[in-house]
C-alpha cells in the first residue's frame, strides 16, 4: 500500500492531462458536429428553428457525452493495459499505469468517474427527449468502452475494435445526435455517421500499426496483428480516403459541400505520412493527423449542411 500511495503520488498534473490524451477530443467531437449538422438540415426541412433553447441545450450534452467517453476510455484502456502489462515496453507516449506514474486503483476510479459522468449526461438526455430506451444505447456504449481492453476477454485483443469504434463513434455518435435533435434518422444522417466512423477506425487502426510489434509479444491480436503491415496500411489509406467518396453525394446536393474537399490538403500528407511510416513518431504524427482530418472534414462539412 506505501509504495502504491508512493507510485500514485509521481505523476503530476500535467501527466494526468496527457493521459487522458485530450489529441483524441477531436474524434469525440466530429461525429456530434455532423449529427447537429445533419439536424439543422432537417430542421429546415421540416420548418422548425434549430437554434430553440431545446436542441442548443441536447447538442452541447451530446458533446459532453461524448468528451466522457472518450476521456473515460482513454483512463480505462490505460488501466487495463497497465495491469495486464501489455504496456510495459509501449514505444508510444508513457501511460500512468504502465510507466508506474500512478496506482492502478487511482486510475481505474479516474476511468469510472467519466464513466459515471457520461450516465450522468445521457440520463439527461433521456428526460429531456422523453425516449427511455436511449439508456440502452448509453449503456451498450460505456460497455463497449470498458471492454475494449477490460475484462477478462476484451475484444479489443481480438481485432474487433476497429469495428466497435465505427459504429460508437460514427454511426451511434453521428446519427444519435441527430436523431435527439429531431426524432427522425434520415439517409444524410447514416451517410455522415458512416463517413465519420471510417476516419474513427483510420484512428485506432493507425495506433496500433505502431504499436503492431509489442502487441504481438503481449499477445494483443489487433487488426493491425492479424492481417499484416502492408494490408494495414492499405487500408488506413482506404479509410482516410472513403469519407470524401461519400462527400459525392452531399457535394451534388448541397451547394457549399465540395469546397469541403479542400480538406484533402490535409487527408493526402496524412495518407502518406501513415502509408510511410516507420518510426513511432511518424505514427504518431499520422494519428494526430488523422484526428486534424477528421475534425476538418466534420467542421466544414456542417457548416455546408447549415447553410
Amino acid at each position: 500500500m506505501r509504495r502504491a500511495a508512493a507510485t500514485a503520488q509521481r505523476a503530476t498534473t500535467a501527466d494526468w492531462i496527457r493521459a487522458a490524451r485530450p489529441a483524441t477530443l477531436g474524434l469525440a467531437f466530429a461525429p456530434v458536429a455532423l449529427g447537429a449538422g445533419a439536424a439543422d438540415y432537417l430542421f429546415d426541412i421540416l420548418d422548425l428553428p434549430f437554434l430553440e433553447p431545446k436542441p442548443v441545450t441536447l447538442t452541447i450534452l451530446a458533446v459532453l457525452l461524448a468528451f466522457a467517453l472518450q476521456i473515460g476510455v482513454n483512463f480505462a484502456n490505460d488501466y487495463s493495459d497497465g495491469i495486464r502489462g501489455t504496456d510495459a515496453r509501449r514505444v508510444g507516449p508513457a501511460r500512468l499505469v504502465g510507466s508506474g506514474a500512478a496506482a492502478p486503483k487511482t486510475v481505474l476510479r479516474v476511468a469510472l468517474v467519466f464513466f459515471g459522468a457520461a450516465a450522468i449526461i445521457g440520463v439527461a438526455i433521456t428526460v429531456i427527449t422523453g425516449l427511455w430506451w436511449l439508456l440502452a444505447v448509453g449503456a451498450a456504449a460505456i460497455v463497449a468502452a470498458w471492454f475494449y481492453t477490460g475484462g477478462k476477454r476484451p475484444y479489443g485483443y481480438f481485432a474487433l475494435g476497429e469495428l466497435v469504434v465505427f459504429v460508437f463513434f460514427g454511426l451511434v455518435a453521428t446519427t444519435g445526435t441527430a436523431f435527439i435533435i429531431t426524432g427522425e434518422i434520415w439517409l444524410e444522417s447514416i451517410l455522415l455517421g458512416i463517413a465519420q466512423g471510417f476516419f474513427a477506425m483510420a484512428v485506432l487502426l493507425i495506433n496500433n500499426m505502431r504499436d503492431r510489434a509489442t502487441d504481438i509479444d503481449s499477445g494483443k491480436r489487433t487488426l493491425s496483428v492479424r492481417i499484416g503491415v502492408v494490408a494495414s496500411r492499405v487500408l488506413f489509406a482506404s479509410l482516410v480516403l472513403l469519407p470524401y467518396v461519400i462527400l459525392l453525394w452531399f457535394a451534388v446536393t448541397f451547394f457549399l459541400a465540395p469546397f469541403v474537399y479542400f480538406t484533402l490538403i490535409c487527408a493526402v500528407p496524412t495518407v502518406l505520412i501513415g502509408v510511410m511510416s516507420r518510426s513511432p513518431k511518424d505514427y504518431i504524427l499520422a494519428l494526430k493527423l488523422t484526428v486534424i482530418t477528421s475534425l476538418l472534414f466534420a467542421v466544414s462539412l456542417t457548416a455546408a449542411l447549415a447553410n
